[in-house]
């Protein structure tokens, strides 16, 4: 280029550079060897998905969702080489879960007892409630979600200006409206919404049992906060939004995706949807998907 652009020439530029010219000939002519070719070819994939997926990817979730979704094998340990080559790595941030305290009007027993493993859809749910704040206001979008603790799929969701009975009421009837006739133990904090006697009474109108997390225990809700983390770390954080509904919309499209397009390594690097509907339409006994422990999990939920 510099050759090209400035006129000077090649013997000059290489005793400037302190290069044999032979070696510069030597480089300029030879070709690429097929492990130097797949590597360009990887690194355009990476640069790819990085854009694709908002930045959202380390390098094991980027070695997993490549080689899915083009039938290749390629090995994590190069995929991290390459990307910090290129400079790319997750964005995602972490941020405090704050609490709110309430009067529980009725409270039930923690009969989950962290146990989040369910050995079919509809055996155990979970769910809550999280807040999203819109820039510059003190205005508030408030999102309910239930979640299935078989395929991790959000069965049914909410998205309201108001955090009130009405909101929690709504996502349990959705949830119900989509699967009929389940009978799961639903799992649930200790807000004001889920120890009101009108939602136990619509809990008992449907055979549903309910199970509580214990005073200050958000691990005992561990899937749903969970997933709290997620959605704001691939999405929220990494956007300013300025309005309901462009916050709203966010937020659909990202469930949309967790539920369709996220590949989960527990799942074989299935989607939650992919792995409820095998699930559902099979006549045999559905798939198992074993949590897989460590002593860092068990010490954690241990405590």
């Amino acid at each position: 280029e510099i050759h090209e652009e400035y006129n000077w020439s090649i013997a000059y530029i290489c005793k400037v550079l302190g290069v044999p010219r032979c070696s510069y000939y030597k480089w300029l002519n030879r070709k690429e060897t097929k492990e130097e070719l797949e590597n360009h070819e990887l690194a355009n994939l990476i640069i790819e998905y990085d854009e694709r997926f908002n930045h959202i990817l380390g390098y094991r979730r980027m070695t997993r969702w490549i080689n899915k979704l083009n039938s290749k094998h390629y090995n994590k340990k190069r995929v991290r080489r390459i990307m910090k080559m290129l400079g790319i790595k997750s964005v995602i941030r972490r941020k405090k879960n704050k609490y709110k305290k309430s009067t529980a009007q009725i409270t039930a027993e923690n009969l989950l007892a962290r146990n989040f493993y369910a050995s079919k859809p509809n055996e155990k749910w979970a769910t809550d409630v999280t807040e999203f704040k819109i820039v510059g206001s003190k205005q508030k979008l408030y999102l309910s979600a239930i979640i299935d603790l078989y395929d991790r799929s959000i069965v049914a969701y909410i998205i309201s200006t108001r955090n009130d009975n009405n909101l929690v009421f709504s996502t349990y009837e959705l949830a119900m409206s989509k699967n009929p006739g389940a009978t799961p133990i639903l799992h649930s904090d200790r807000g004001f919404q889920y120890t009101s006697t009108v939602f136990q009474a619509k809990l008992k109108e449907e055979n549903i049992t309910q199970s509580m997390s214990r005073v200050g225990r958000c691990i005992d809700n561990g899937p749903t906060e969970g997933f709290w983390g997620i959605i704001k770390s691939e999405m929220y954080y990494l956007n300013k939004f300025h309005s309901h509904k462009e916050l709203s919309e966010s937020i659909e499209n990202y469930i949309s995706f967790y539920n369709n397009e996220r590949l989960q390594e527990r799942f074989n690097d299935m989607t939650p949807m992919e792995v409820r509907s095998k699930a559902l339409n099979t006549s045999k006994e559905p798939e198992q998907y074993p949590i897989k422990e460590n002593k860092r999990t068990q010490k954690y939920y241990a405590q």
